[in-house]
C-alpha cells in the first residue's frame, strides 16, 4: 500500500454541517397542508390514481342502469382488520426508524467518551528520578511527549474512523476510498487487507491497492443495506523475485514458497470491527508501556468497555438492516388494502352516486399515505431524504472530538 501524504486533521477540514428539515408549523396549519416536498403523495401517486380510475368506472357503469352494488356488510369487515394491520405495520417501521437513531446516538456517545479519556488519562509515567514511592512499579516508557501525542492521535483519529465506517457499512459501502476518511485514518493503518477486508464491488479501487484485489471486483454492488451477504476475501497473488518464463526454472536461486491458509476463504471481516481491533490494540499497548497508571485498571477496563459498547450498538443497527419486515407481511396488507378500496366504490355508489369518486380517492390517499410512510422509513441507513442524517451525526462528533482534544492534529508520514 503506497504511504499517505501528510494529512491536517483541523477545524477546516469539516464544515458544520446541522439537519436542515422542515418542521412542523406551531400556529399555521395550512402551509403543511399545501407542502408538496417531504410528503408522501410522489410515492403513493400512482397506486391513488388506479383506485380513482377504478371508481371512475364503476360510477360510469351505474349511471348507465349496470348492476354493480354490494351489500354495505363488507366493508365493516375489511375496515377492522384493515385498519389493525396498518396500525401494526406503521408502527414497527417507527420502531426501526427510533432504534437506528438510538443506537447511532449510543455510538456518538461512546467515542466522545473515550477520545476525551484517551486524551486526558493517558499520559507519560513518572522520570527515573523521582522518589521511589513515585515510581513504584510503572514500567519506564521509551517514548517522548511527541511520540506519546501521536499515538493519542491516531487512537483519536480510529475512534472518529469507527464511526464513519459504521455509517458505510450499514449502507453496504465497504472500502476507505470515500472522501470522508481523508485525514480520518490513520497513515499507520495499512493491514486492513490482510485482515480479511475487500473493496467494495463495482468500485473502482484506489491506486495503494495491488492489481488483484482491483481486479476481483467486477460485479456491480447492490446498495441496499439490507442485503448484508459479506463477500470472502479475494487472495493476493504472490510475485517471487524473479519472473516465471520459459528460461527460468520453476525453482532457482530467487523463490518463494506459498502457503495458503484455511481463512483465505472464510467470510471477510467488516471494516468497522478492524477498526474496533486496532483501538483494542491501542489501549492495550497504553496499558502495557504504563501510560495509563494515573487511571489504573479500572480506567482500561471502561475504555475497554466502551469499545465493546460501540460494537455492540454496531451489531444493534446491523441487526435493523440485515432484518427486513417479511415479505408476505408487506405483500398481504396491500392486498389487502387493495380489495378494501376496490370494493369500497361497489358499497357507495348506489347512495353517493358520482360523489363516490372524491371519497374513494381520499379514502385511498389516506391508506396507502400510511403504508407508504412505514415503507419509506423501515430502512433508516440509506440515502433517501426521509432517512437518518449519518452523515451531520458523523461530522458533528468529529468537530466536538477537534475542539476539545486539539487545535491541530498534524499526521506526517
Amino acid at each position: 500500500m503506497e504511504p499517505r501524504q501528510s494529512a491536517k486533521f483541523t477545524l477546516a477540514t469539516f464544515k458544520s454541517s446541522r439537519i436542515k428539515r422542515k418542521y412542523l408549523r406551531k400556529y399555521s396549519w395550512l402551509p403543511d397542508v399545501l407542502r408538496l416536498k417531504g410528503s408522501i403523495i410522489g410515492r403513493i401517486i400512482g397506486p391513488v390514481l388506479t383506485v380513482t380510475v377504478f371508481a371512475v368506472l364503476v360510477a360510469y357503469a351505474w349511471s348507465k342502469g349496470k348492476r354493480v352494488v354490494l351489500t354495505n356488510s363488507v366493508v365493516p369487515l375489511l375496515s377492522v382488520v384493515v385498519g389493525l394491520i396498518l396500525v401494526f405495520r406503521n408502527g414497527t417501521s417507527y420502531d426501526r426508524f427510533w432504534e437506528g437513531r438510538k443506537c447511532f446516538s449510543s455510538i456518538t456517545s461512546n467515542v466522545r467518551n473515550l477520545s476525551r479519556m484517551i486524551w486526558i488519562h493517558v499520559s507519560l509515567p513518572p522520570a527515573e528520578d523521582h522518589p521511589a514511592h513515585v515510581l513504584g512499579k510503572t514500567p519506564i516508557s521509551a517514548l517522548t511527549a511527541a511520540q506519546l501525542r501521536r499515538q493519542k492521535i491516531e487512537a483519536l483519529q480510529f475512534c472518529v474512523a469507527f464511526v464513519f465506517a459504521v455509517k458505510h457499512y450499514l449502507r453496504n459501502e465497504d472500502g476507505p476510498e470515500y472522501d470522508d476518511y481523508t485525514g480520518i485514518l490513520p497513515a499507520s493503518f495499512t493491514r486492513f487487507h490482510d485482515l480479511g477486508y475487500t473493496t467494495a464491488q463495482g468500485r473502482s479501487s484506489p491506486k495503494s491497492y495491488d492489481a488483484a484485489s482491483s481486479a476481483s471486483d467486477g460485479t456491480n454492488n447492490n446498495p441496499d443495506a439490507t442485503k448484508r451477504i459479506r463477500r470472502k476475501r479475494s487472495k493476493k497473488i504472490l510475485v517471487g523475485h524473479a519472473a516465471a518464463s520459459a528460461s527460468t526454472p520453476l525453482l532457482s536461486n530467487s523463490h518463494q514458497t506459498v502457503e495458503f491458509h484455511s481463512y483465505a476463504d472464510r467470510m471477510t471481516m467488516p471494516f468497522p470491527l478492524v477498526i474496533a481491533h486496532e483501538l483494542s490494540n491501542a489501549i492495550f499497548r497504553f496499558k502495557r508501556e504504563g501510560l495509563l497508571e494515573t487511571v489504573g485498571p479500572a480506567g482500561m477496563n471502561a475504555m475497554s468497555g466502551l469499545v465493546q459498547s460501540m460494537v455492540d450498538q454496531m451489531t444493534s443497527m446491523e441487526r435493523v438492516a440485515n432484518t427486513p419486515i417479511p415479505a408476505p407481511y408487506g405483500i398481504h396488507l396491500k392486498q389487502c388494502v387493495t380489495l378494501y378500496l376496490f370494493a369500497l366504490p361497489l358499497t357507495l355508489i348506489n347512495d353517493l352516486g358520482w360523489s363516490t369518486i372524491p371519497i374513494v380517492t381520499v379514502v385511498a390517499f389516506t391508506l396507502m399515505g400510511i403504508e407508504g410512510i412505514a415503507d419509506e422509513i423501515e430502512m433508516p441507513f440509506g440515502h433517501d431524504p426521509h432517512d437518518l442524517p449519518l452523515g451531520a451525526f458523523q461530522c458533528n462528533t468529529v468537530l466536538l472530538i477537534i475542539h476539545l482534544h486539539a487545535q491541530t492534529l498534524t499526521v506526517m508520514t
